[in-house]
């Protein structure tokens, strides 16, 4: 499991609306970290993992000696259940999300895996499944 992700989008109000409507149906929320930055994660009490959405590179990574722009992305959030998929589904898409394929069953049979994607404004796939 990772600890954290950070990503760069190119409007940050655009990608707040986006993640902060997507949180909700998979237990997660949105925290102002700087002005042109914000994280996507549990909670305050549960920090770890978590995704750092951003406009700049923060000044801790280095530089960017350890940065690569390499966009779209493809992130994947456990979902609670499916009916937290489909509400994640719906959520995404009215808050500008692109479908990228609708709520249902994915892989051979055997992984019981349910998932849907979205295109965020950015382009980035993001990915919310239940396995079991």
């Amino acid at each position: 499991m990772f600890d954290h992700i950070g990503f760069r989008v190119r409007d940050l109000a655009a990608a707040r609306r986006f993640y902060d409507a997507i949180a909700a149906p998979l237990g997660l929320q949105t925290a102002d970290n700087t002005k042109t930055s914000f994280v996507f994660g549990r909670s305050a009490a549960e920090p770890v993992p978590f995704v750092w959405i951003g406009t700049d590179e923060p000044s801790f990574w280095d530089s960017g000696q350890h940065y690569v722009s390499a966009s779209p992305i493809h992130v994947a959030f456990s979902a609670p259940d499916r009916q937290a998929v489909d509400a994640f589904h719906r959520a995404a898409l009215a808050a500008g999300g692109r479908d990228n394929g609708a709520p249902g069953p994915r892989g051979p049979a055997e992984m019981n895996y349910y998932a849907a994607f979205v295109l965020d404004p950015d382009g980035n796939n993001i990915e919310a499944g239940k396995r079991g």
